[in-house]
């Protein structure tokens, strides 16, 4: 009887084992048939502005605002060529994800209508992709999509893929009036983390609040390295009660599932690999229409979150890794075994 329950649970870990190979190995490939796909639609003049070496600077020149970028926008792609970019983009994020990319984007007709625009600087197709290194299922190379309020950082190292940083933004976070009037792109990441704060004791949210002030912009802002100063703060995951332990996880959750299978694994993996070692944080108020500002911290990865701009209706929020943000952990790894 023992041995055979032995069996089971070996062949369950062989099953789990198998599975996350296949996911892994899954996602290289379909992001490195739709990088080809996408180069091979390209004129050599649009080629060489959308191409640059893995080891050039401006992979790791990201940002989420609208500033001037490298890269080839949309707005200068055939309707074919932008099929495939948008494809490529589709193969780095879930079905849930995809569709918080599309919508944040098409919030620039809104921003332009709000600001009276003439559609220069709030452009749907104002967005730019960039593939740095030859697209190789086994080699090593990287992709970026990314304009204002998404930014999405992809690097493939011998079939393993790392996605982050990750940042999506919404500007307005709720659309209050017009035909799109009650859009919310990011509403789930705001509504879980309410309910997380809310749904603490009087007590773990004292803990919780590290300031009364939230900061009016994420804390790592776009520096090409994740970086807090000073040790963790706020209510520590082993003070919380099985519930709030499941509505900070359900927070989690969001981030990690706006990836494909692969991505969210691994970051779930350093969600478990964590343990107790991970603090949630807050700044600001708790009410609906507060300005707020709330973290997830663990050793190898941080999430933000800040809905204080334009009076607390614009969002930028990030997941990031401390030691694998571009595939830093990959490549290294990478290059020893290369040395060896």
């Amino acid at each position: 009887m023992i041995t055979r329950i032995v069996r089971i649970i070996l062949a369950m870990a062989a099953a789990v084992l198998l599975a996350a190979a296949y996911f892994h190995a899954q996602s290289a490939s379909v992001m490195t048939d739709a990088a080809k796909a996408f180069l091979a639609s390209l004129t050599a003049e649009q080629r060489q502005q959308a191409t640059f070496d893995l080891g050039d600077a401006e992979r790791m020149n990201w940002f989420y605002t609208p500033v001037p970028r490298k890269g080839l926008p949309l707005r200068q792609m055939r309707p074919a060529q932008r099929q495939l970019a948008m494809a490529l983009l589709s193969a780095g994020l879930s079905q849930r994800g995809m569709i918080k990319a599309t919508t944040i984007m098409s919030l620039e007709d809104v921003l332009n209508i709000i600001e009276k625009g003439d559609g220069t600087r709030r452009d749907p197709d104002l967005y730019f992709v960039s593939i740095f290194g030859t697209p190789a299922e086994s080699g090593t190379w990287g992709f970026r999509f990314e304009g204002h309020h998404v930014s999405q950082n992809f690097t493939i190292v011998d079939g393993k893929v790392a996605g982050s940083p990750s940042f999506f933004g919404a500007n307005p976070a709720e659309v209050k009036e017009g035909p799109r009037k009650g859009l919310r792109p990011l509403g789930r990441e705001d509504d879980l983390a309410h309910a997380l704060i809310l749904g603490l004791s009087p007590a773990g949210r004292n803990t919780s609040i590290v300031d009364k002030t939230a900061p009016e912009e994420i804390l790592t802002t776009n520096s090409r390295r994740a970086a807090l100063k000073g040790q963790p703060n706020g209510l520590r995951i082993s003070a919380m009660d099985a519930r709030q332990k499941e509505m900070l996880h359900d927070l989690l959750d969001e981030y990690c599932y706006n990836m494909p299978e692969s991505i969210a694994q691994m970051r779930e993996d350093e969600i478990q690999k964590a343990g107790n070692n991970i603090w949630f944080a807050w700044s600001g108020g708790t009410g609906p229409a507060d300005k707020h500002y709330y973290r997830i911290q663990s050793p190898t990865f941080l999430v933000e979150f800040d809905e204080t701009q334009d009076n607390a209706n614009h969002i930028h929020s990030v997941w990031r890794d401390f030691n694998g943000d571009f595939g830093e952990d990959l490549l290294a790894e990478h290059y020893r075994s290369s040395h060896k």
